[in-house]
Formats: C-alpha cells, structure tokens, sequence
C-alpha cells in the first residue's frame, strides 16, 4: 500500500510528475496491501501454466508437415489426454505445493527489501536486474540439478520430471514436490542479493517459466528469439538431456550453457551434435527424411 492518498501527495513526495507508468501504477496499487500485490503471483503462474503451453499443444496435435520438421523428437507423439493429464497433475502440484508455498513465502520477500513503492525502477534497472536473477538462478540451479543426477536424488525425486523423455510444454513444472521446493532456492536467491520492485519480481517469475515452457516445448522453432541470446541453451538443448534421462550426466544447465561447458558436461551433447552431423553428411537426407532432430542410439552415448 502506498503512503500517499492522492497523486498531488506522490507528486510533492517526489518532487516531480509522475510518469504515466507512475500514475497507473499508483491508481492500480495505492489501497491495496502489499500482500494482496505480492499475491499476484499466485495468478501469473496459473495463467503462465495454463495458456503459454496452448499453442505448443496445438502445434502437436496437428502435427503438420509445416511444423512436424521442427519436431525435435519426431517420433514420439502424445495424445490430447495425455497432455491433459499432464496439465492436471501440475494444477494439483500447483494447488497443494506452489501456491501455498508463495503465500507463505510472503514475509521473507518483505525481509530481503522487495517493495511496492514510488519511484518505479527505470527500464534499464529492471533489465539489468532480471539479468542478475537469470545469471544467479543458473548457476545455482546446475549444481542443484547435478546433485538431482545422483543416485539418491534421481530416484527418490528426480526422476519423476523425467517421466517424459520428449518433453512438452505442460511438463516445464512437472515435478516431485521436494523438486519444486529445491529448485525453488535458486529462483529466490537473485530478489534475496538484489531486491528490486515487486513489479521487477513479478517480471521475473513469469520469464522464468516462460523460458522453462519453451526449454521443455519439444520444438525447435527457428524463429525463436532466444536464439539471439548468448549461450542460452534452447528447446534442442535441453531436449538431448530428457532423452538420455536417468543416465544423462549433461546439459544440466536451466538457461545457459556455460557452466556446461566449463565444468565439462555437455561432452554427450556435443558428441551427439558431432556424430548426428556425420550421419547426415553420410546419408543426405536423414534429417529432411524424418523431419526435427535425430537422435543417436542411445548405447552410442553410453559408449562415448
């Protein structure tokens, strides 16, 4: 809740105008709690869950020959209910896990400094932040993962997200919930060094499972903008790691891929890229052949 009961008091308080970003922002949130704002949340999962995934459901079940060559897995295909039921189990995770677990993380967003007030963060500090919080999450996140790879974590909790060896949109959330609540760690740490305004908060939530969706949708469009980040991993990359599942010991970044590289496990990956390129020189057309990506036997990349 703002400190202000006009615009007039924001405007002294200030020493300026508001802006109009200011103006709407303080005529949406002047009488609402902070609690109620940091809520918000709640909501944008749901819908990010919900209807971001949409179009990669249809994009599947039409199956075209337009869309079928960005196929990265080509032959595993899932039915609507299948999907369905997919979308249901992370809507009960979602219930009983993720919501009741941003509401009771409210206080501690309150403790690190997230606030709700005026002025609002310039462009350039939103986007530099949100660079912060990707580069923190990532970091953290490979090495949560590569513990996940373990014996113990793989099968008490991991395995569960590697269900679907050809993931889909709807799986980006699809976990144990111990997965949910361990890479929830790295998500918070980026707000916890450097807090920024709930809107930058809300900013970051919703792109991070945005970019989770599109990492797990199956396809890899070439049009995609992400393309132009570097070294971020993509829809192929992290595709290879739930093929290989259990075994995979690669590609465990989130978003980036450098840590990857640097610490040596994304040799799978590359060898798979190495040999797949071999085959299609060899052949000619495997690739426009089968459309999407075509994947090596998997005892190849046990014996790598």
């Amino acid at each position: 809740m703002l400190p202000f009961n006009t615009i007039e008091e924001a405007t002294t308080f200030l020493g300026r105008n508001l802006t109009r970003a200011e103006t709407w922002w303080f005529n949406y949130s002047a009488k609402k709690s902070d609690y109620y704002l940091y809520c918000h949340n709640i909501l944008f999962l749901f819908l990010i869950f919900s209807l971001v995934p949409l179009p990669l459901v249809f994009v599947e079940l039409m199956r075209s020959l337009r869309f079928n060559k960005y196929k990265i897995q080509p032959k595993v295909s899932l039915t609507s209910s299948e999907m369905f039921k997919c979308y249901k189990d992370v809507m009960r995770m979602f219930v009983l896990v993720v919501g009741p677990l941003q509401l009771a993380s409210y206080p501690s967003t309150k403790m690190i400094g997230i606030h709700t007030g005026l002025p609002l963060p310039s462009v350039w500090e939103i986007l530099s932040q949100l660079v912060v919080y990707f580069m923190i999450e990532d970091y953290t996140n490979y090495w949560l993962h590569r513990f996940l790879h373990g014996k113990w974590g793989y099968e008490k909790i991991h395995r569960v997200h590697h269900e679907y060896t050809a993931p889909i949109g709807f799986a980006a959330p699809y976990a144990h919930w111990l997965e949910i609540l361990i890479l929830g760690i790295p998500s918070f740490l980026g707000p916890a060094i450097a807090p920024g305004h709930m809107i930058t908060l809300w900013l970051w939530i919703a792109l991070r499972q945005i970019e989770a969706i599109e990492t797990h949708s199956g396809f890899d469009f070439p049009w995609t903008p992400t393309r132009f980040i570097p070294f971020y991993g993509g829809a192929d990359y992290h595709d290879y790691h739930h093929y290989v599942g259990g075994q995979s010991q690669s590609n465990f970044a989130s978003v980036f891929t450098y840590c990857d590289y640097i610490y040596g496990t994304d040799k799978g990956y590359r060898y798979h890229k190495k040999v797949l390129r071999k085959l299609k020189e060899e052949s000619g057309a495997i690739g426009a052949q089968s459309g999407g990506t075509y994947y090596v036997p998997t005892q190849e990349l046990k014996s790598e």
